[in-house]
């Protein structure tokens, strides 16, 4: 049966829950080949200490596992927020067709917000990209994350 975004959008918001559960902030990532989940991923950068453990990347390296290549050529990325200039660029690199994100981010949106890496002729790729799908549900999420962080700071 074939789903809609809402659906795996819905599910790298669970995705997300268990990022904030460990106190990492919420981004979660799922790929998506023959409308069958093959990979999720939760942003791990506080626990792990590693730039590269940003949920885009670790549900990437996941699916490239299953898949059997780097080549993500029949998947489709699913992020609750708009990838950043890195994550963009190993989409790019790993020929993921579509990109579907949540919530615009406005400091370092390379999907559209503050550049579109994605949709870029000069590269030998390009992905579709589709935003706002549940971005309600997704700037809601980091919102109150960070509101928790700041009001834990002030005491």
């Amino acid at each position: 049966m074939k789903q809609n975004d809402e659906f795996y959008m819905e599910i790298a918001l669970e995705e997300a829950a268990k990022a904030e559960k460990e106190k990492e902030v919420p981004i979660g990532a799922v790929i998506v080949h023959e409308d069958r989940v093959i990979a999720r991923a939760y942003n791990r950068r506080e626990q792990d200490q590693h730039i590269f453990t940003h949920a885009e990347c670790i549900a990437m390296r996941a699916a490239s596992e299953v898949i059997g290549s780097w080549r993500l050529e029949e998947c489709t990325l699913y992020v609750t927020l708009e990838p950043c200039p890195m994550c963009a660029g190993a989409a790019l690199q790993a020929r993921v067709p579509r990109v579907v994100y949540g919530a615009a981010d406005p400091k370092a949106g390379s999907a559209g917000t503050l550049m579109n890496l994605l949709d870029d002729a000069r590269f030998n790729h390009m992905s579709e990209v589709v935003g706002g799908v549940l971005e309600d549900e997704c700037s809601e999420r980091l919102s109150s994350f960070f509101q928790k962080l700041r009001a834990g700071k002030r005491k």
